[in-house]
């Protein structure tokens, strides 16, 4: 959907409609004056706790297969974790805060996440590790649904700024674990259990300002608005940041805006549970509320709905492999384990800055498809020089990865321009994401399997560097100028 005129009409299309007869979320309930600093505190705790425990576990993914006697394929198993988790678990969690309430999910997914680091280093098997980090994922995934919900519910003057706190911890946690934890082991003198171990810590402190924000949400009058269950009623994780693919990725922008977790992975003036055109970010909970229990059937009809899907999906598959195995990758290649650390670092980090640019971009342009191609060669060049000269050009190789790793960032946009009403987008954003998770899971098993058969890299790079063949294909098709309204005549 292009950019709004000055005229108040898109080009294209019908003129935009009137919103300001809307209705609006109530205004959240009156606390203490210490509660707004505590639900501050506890988002950004929560935020940097929705990372560490996968890109850890990258860090020492050797360490962790030899003392565990993993084979490569149940390594690939492993790395293939997260993304099923997101898929399943997200479905869950706005049905868990319309009962309980996000706070008490939320405060309960730390203390899951928590539970899960600290079973997992004393785990003597690969069942029972596989089993602690699918705890501690079940908690990263409902935080990640419900974040933008406790942001949207306790500022919702402060939406943009507020996500953009929320997002940049999100990079810090994903960049620090990644670039830490192999330092942290060795200073501290132990194996590959400390270095996971470790994260427990930071988890743990995340749960205490959220047993606050809990009990002041039990404490609520009955009448208490109970709008906070709205923007989280999308089904699959629709606010998933990412969900964890871009570190701190957020989209801001004036025609639409969404925001992710991270990937996941940074300022946003709507949250990525909405992704909402800004015409429509004066939260119209009522719609959203009412059509965001599922994607409408006519949804499949669309042809864009699913090449955003596939779009979302293949982007999601390249940052889930990338996450998993790319210190792997640079160390079998002679880079020392603390450098591949760093350099995983580098690329999660690089979604900070061009997760505020190419938003922007996006919506400027009538079709996306030009930025689509521009990552998906940075991509292909970073491949093309893992295969060659993966030691000598490892920085470049990372920050060239980092880059096409902000496919994530433009895929939330396009899901806010794909649509012309809130509605539409709350359904659109389930489907594409839902879908998407479900496309991403077999990736990184499937390089491990490669990995384990061919006794080396080529074969998986030569993979990840396909995948961005359709990648680029559908996300040149998402990218084209029209909606899903357009295409199967859905009305909000």
């Amino acid at each position: 959907m292009p950019s709004e005129t000055r005229s108040g009409t898109r080009a294209g299309n019908a003129p935009l409609p009137d919103r300001s007869q809307e209705p609006r979320d109530p205004s959240p309930p009156r606390h203490a004056a210490w509660f707004t600093p505590l639900v501050m505190v506890g988002i950004v705790l929560a935020a940097l706790n929705l990372r560490p425990a996968i890109t850890s576990l990258g860090a020492l993914l050797e360490e962790v297969r030899t003392g565990l006697g993993m084979s490569g394929t149940v390594a690939g198993l492993l790395t293939s974790v997260p993304p099923l988790c997101f898929a399943v678990f997200g479905i869950a969690a706005p049905r868990l805060a319309r009962r309980f309430g996000p706070g008490a999910v939320v405060c309960a997914g730390m203390a899951a996440i928590a539970a899960g680091l600290a079973i997992r280093p004393f785990a003597g098997g690969t069942a029972g590790f596989l089993a602690a980090t699918a705890l501690a994922l079940m908690g990263i995934a409902v935080s990640n649904v419900l974040m933008p919900v406790i942001v949207k519910r306790y500022f919702p003057d402060r939406v943009g700024s507020m996500t953009g706190l929320y997002s940049m911890a999100l990079a810090v946690g994903t960049s620090a674990a990644a670039a830490v934890t192999v330092p942290l082991t060795s200073a501290m003198g132990g194996g590959w259990r400390i270095g996971l171990g470790v994260w427990v810590l930071l988890a743990a402190v995340a749960v205490l300002p959220w047993l606050g924000i809990a009990r002041a949400r039990r404490a609520e009058p009955a009448g208490a608005p109970a709008s906070e269950a709205a923007p989280g009623g999308v089904p699959g994780g629709a606010s998933a940041s990412v969900a964890g693919e871009g570190p701190g990725a957020v989209v801001e922008s004036g025609a639409a805006s969404a925001s992710a977790s991270a990937s996941n992975p940074a300022s946003a003036s709507v949250p990525a549970s909405a992704s909402v055109p800004a015409s429509a970010s004066a939260p119209a909970s009522a719609s959203a509320s009412a059509s965001a229990e599922g994607p409408a059937p006519r949804i499949v009809r669309s042809p864009t709905a699913w090449a955003l899907a596939c779009f979302f999906g293949l982007q999601a598959t390249g940052a889930y492999i990338t996450m998993g195995w790319m210190p792997q990758i640079f160390r079998d290649a002679g880079v020392p384990a603390g450098t591949a650390g760093v350099l995983l670092a580098v690329i999660m980090v690089m979604g900070v800055p061009l997760a505020f640019v190419i938003p922007r971009l996006a919506t400027r342009l009538r079709s996306q498809g030009p930025i689509v191609v521009a990552l998906g060669l940075c991509g292909l060049t970073g491949y093309a020089g893992l295969l060659t000269a993966p030691a000598g050009g490892a920085w470049a190789w990372a920050l060239l990865l980092g880059v096409s790793n902000c496919a994530f960032p433009l895929a939330l946009t396009m899901i806010g321009l794909r649509s012309r009403t809130g509605g539409g987008v709350a359904r659109l954003s389930a489907f594409a994401q839902s879908t998407g998770y479900l496309i991403s899971i077999p990736g990184p098993l499937l390089v491990g399997v490669l990995y384990e058969r061919s006794g080396g890299w080529n074969l998986p790079i030569a993979l990840m560097a396909g995948l961005l063949v359709p990648q680029i294909v559908f996300g040149v098709l998402a990218g084209r100028d029209r909606t899903i309204e357009d295409e199967t005549g859905m009305r909000d």
